[in-house]
């Protein structure tokens, strides 16, 4: 049989949970957050029918994002200390459902949801991520889904056109180019989602549009040509890594 193996954002899971229940005192709160995000988990091993789960939690700050990028997801809202001191609950749930919790010190939770399941596909297998951060949409193939549970939808090549105007093979050089504001990659200043598509639907890719930026007039050009080092360090920054050597065996992760 082959193997189809749910990869779940836990952190992205649980917080959009918890902001979503209603108000009430710390306690009730905890509680009520943790039951409904456990049948959130249940509800979506029933839509995606995996044979493989596994639920992905960051590692320590600072990655090597935060080395390469000081300001990187500068700015980004804490997790409210309550949930917080709740996440082993948390993944004791996730545990009587089947799912098996990881994280790897020093790392994100997005270059190991990467890595897991890019090694998937490249066995055969196929793989969706239960996710609304749409960082994880450069990794799409017919072997890669990307699942907003909440809207109950596929974050699919069609959304990827729709909402940049590029291909998901593109997606990395246009956040290269145009930042980003939710984790704070800096880009080329000038230069937004629109104008970033445009030039690569021109040129193709990073490396063109900063070699014909040579030939661009304007503050546009002028932009380009100063911060070409600024560029290729938010594609670095941008880019999911999906060759990390994790250790672990799938065999582990089968669900119940």
């Amino acid at each position: 049989m082959s193997i189809r193996l749910l990869v779940v954002d836990a952190l992205n899971l649980i917080r959009r949970v918890y902001a979503a229940t209603p108000e009430r005192d710390d306690a009730n709160l905890s509680q009520a957050a943790l039951e409904a995000t456990v049948q959130s988990l249940r509800r979506a091993i029933r839509e995606t029918g995996p044979t493989h789960g596994i639920s992905v939690f960051d590692g320590q700050e600072p990655t090597w994002r935060h080395r390469l990028y000081a300001d990187y997801k500068a700015g980004r809202k804490p997790m409210p200390p309550a949930l917080n001191r709740d996440l082993e609950r948390y993944r004791e749930s996730f545990l009587k459902v089947g799912l098996r919790s990881i994280g790897k010190s020093d790392l994100e939770a997005d270059d190991v949801i990467a890595t897991l399941a890019t090694k998937v596909a490249a066995r055969g297998g196929s793989a969706v991520i239960l996710s609304t951060d749409t960082v994880f949409c450069q990794l799409l193939s017919d072997k890669i889904d990307v699942r907003d549970h909440f809207n109950k939808r596929y974050l699919d090549r069609a959304y990827v056109r729709q909402k940049w105007a590029v291909e998901p093979e593109r997606l990395v050089d246009l956040w290269a180019l145009a930042g980003s504001q939710t984790t704070h990659i800096p880009g080329v200043p000038m230069v937004g989602p629109k104008t970033a598509a445009r030039l690569l639907g021109g040129h193709g890719t990073l490396e063109a549009v900063l070699e014909a930026a040579e030939g661009l007039g304007g503050k546009l050009g002028e932009s380009l040509r100063l911060n070409t080092d600024r560029a290729r360090m938010s594609r670095e920054l941008a880019c999911l890594r999906r060759d990390l050597s994790l250790g672990w065996n799938l065999k582990s992760f089968r669900l119940p």
